[in-house]
Formats: C-alpha cells, sequence, structure tokens
C-alpha cells in the first residue's frame, strides 16, 4: 500500500543534522527519506568535512558559491541551477565568498545525514 504524502514547512527545518561552522544545515525529511537543504551566509565557509560513506549530490537554488576539494587546491563555482557530485569520503569545503545567502538543495545516499569534520586536509597528511 503507498504511504501517504508527507509535508514539512520551512517553519519545521530541523538544524539538528550534522552542522559544520559557517554551513547551516536544516533537514526537511530526516529519517523519510535522505534529500536536506543547506545555506551559507555571506562571507562564510565550512570546515574542511567529508560524509562517510554517503554520495552527496548539489543543486544550487540561489546564490554563488564554491565547493573546494583536492586538498584546497580545486575551486569549483556553482550558480543557480548547477549540480555538483560529491562522492563519499571526498574530503570538501562550502564557500561563500559573496555578499548574499548561498541556499543549496542536498541529497545524500543514507536516510541520516552524516558529516565529518575534519582538522584540516587530512589526505595532504
Amino acid at each position: 500500500m503507498a504511504q501517504e504524502v508527507q509535508v514539512t514547512k520551512a517553519s519545521s527545518l530541523q538544524t539538528s543534522t550534522g552542522q559544520t561552522e559557517g554551513m547551516i544545515r536544516r533537514g526537511a525529511i530526516i529519517g523519510q527519506s535522505d534529500q536536506i537543504c543547506a545555506s551559507a551566509k555571506p562571507h562564510t565557509s565550512s570546515a574542511v568535512h567529508h560524509h562517510g560513506e554517503q554520495d552527496t549530490i548539489v543543486y544550487a537554488l540561489h546564490g554563488h558559491g564554491t565547493v573546494v576539494s583536492d586538498a584546497g587546491k580545486k575551486r569549483q563555482d556553482l550558480a543557480p541551477g548547477d549540480f555538483a557530485l560529491i562522492p563519499a569520503w571526498a574530503e570538501h569545503q562550502e564557500v561563500n565568498d559573496s555578499a548574499e545567502e548561498v541556499t543549496w538543495i542536498i541529497t545524500r545516499s543514507g536516510r541520516a545525514p552524516v558529516v565529518e569534520n575534519l582538522a584540516g586536509w587530512e589526505a595532504t597528511k
């Protein structure tokens, strides 16, 4: 039998998901599906981190942000309408160098988001 349609209002988004400094992750349907929404305030960046065994797909909804990877050597800009794939275990950092808030819609391969904050680029040690 089909399950009921679930709606989560913007006022009910959860910030109890894994967080990194400079990034606000708001879970919309945690435990029901694996999609979340994230925003980054102007002139901020997340800590270097990875998402364990979870692949991450990012859809840029609003603003212009950057995904930094390859031990800090590679910067890839995302504009509204762009997608990014962050493979499992890939160390990365989200950066918002602009004066506007950035909003990304994120889907992961697990029902509960995994965020492993790192002290720096572990792959270079």
